[in-house]
């Protein structure tokens, strides 16, 4: 894979106008997606953030966006229940075994989770936008940040840390910072695999996948008419055998003598 440009201050510059132009609908769907998470203990944070992103990919794209398209992401709810969780899981062994060790175990894990949080920060995008399930987006993820690993690294650890910074004040502020986040690396992502798919058809970037074509009903054919049988011409009669009796003309009259 070629090494993919990082433009870590355009792409802040670019995720904070985006999420100024869109303040409003983006606060209250971070807001009702942070008390879903919240609230379920983690199982619905996986279906909010994809909401999040089917809304800020929408606006960067100029598509009208609403706070209903939130709920969308419930169409992506196994494959990302199952990248918060497992990656979850993950990192929670991480945890128990590094707090064994003062200080040091702590300062470790931090470093380990953004390092981490950084390598995944494309797979939520890859499983919405790609359809993709979340082991081979979080592949895809990971193999496109480490072709230019520590720029990428310094973009979504500063990603994330604005976007957690809000956790100081009793959560409140995560409903303003999680979405500037999200909007980011928006950009960062139509940016990096819109280069990919450029340079798919070589063989060296990131091959989506290609949509499936509509199938049609088949046409049926109607069998062709029967062939009517050609007549057959009439036989000329055949010869008789039988000797010919009808009298000569010139024998009626009998013998003249």
């Amino acid at each position: 894979m070629p090494q993919a440009e990082v433009k870590i201050g355009q792409w802040l510059q670019q995720g904070l106008d985006l999420y100024k132009q869109n303040f409003g609908v983006l606060v209250l769907s971070s807001l009702v997606a942070v008390v879903l998470g919240s609230v379920t203990f983690g199982i619905l944070a996986g279906p909010m953030f994809a909401g999040l992103v089917i809304i800020c990919l929408g606006l960067y794209d100029k598509q009208p966006r609403q706070f209903g398209d939130l709920f969308k992401g419930f169409n992506f709810f196994v494959q990302t229940l199952l990248l918060v969780l497992v990656w979850g899981i993950l990192l929670l062994v991480v945890w128990r075994i590094l707090i064994f060790i003062p200080i040091l175990g702590q300062l470790l894990y931090m470093a380990i989770s953004l390092c981490v949080s950084s390598l995944l920060m494309f797979a939520i995008f890859l499983i919405v936008e790609k359809g993709m399930a979340f082991w081979p987006a979080s592949m895809a993820s990971i193999e496109m940040v480490r072709s230019n690993l520590w720029p990428f690294i310094g973009f979504g650890v500063l990603a994330s840390l604005i976007g957690s910074i809000g956790v100081v004040a009793c959560f409140i502020g995560l409903i303003f910072t999680l979405p500037f986040m999200f909007c980011a690396v928006t950009v960062a992502f139509r940016e990096v695999f819109g280069e990919a798919d450029a340079t798919a058809a070589a063989g060296t970037g990131f091959q989506p996948q290609a949509p499936v074509p509509a199938t049609s009903a088949p046409t049926i054919t109607p069998p062709p008419p029967p062939m009517e049988p050609e007549s057959a011409a009439p036989e000329a009669p055949e010869a008789s055998d039988t000797p010919d009796t009808t009298p000569d003309a010139t024998d009626d009259g009998g013998d003249t003598d």
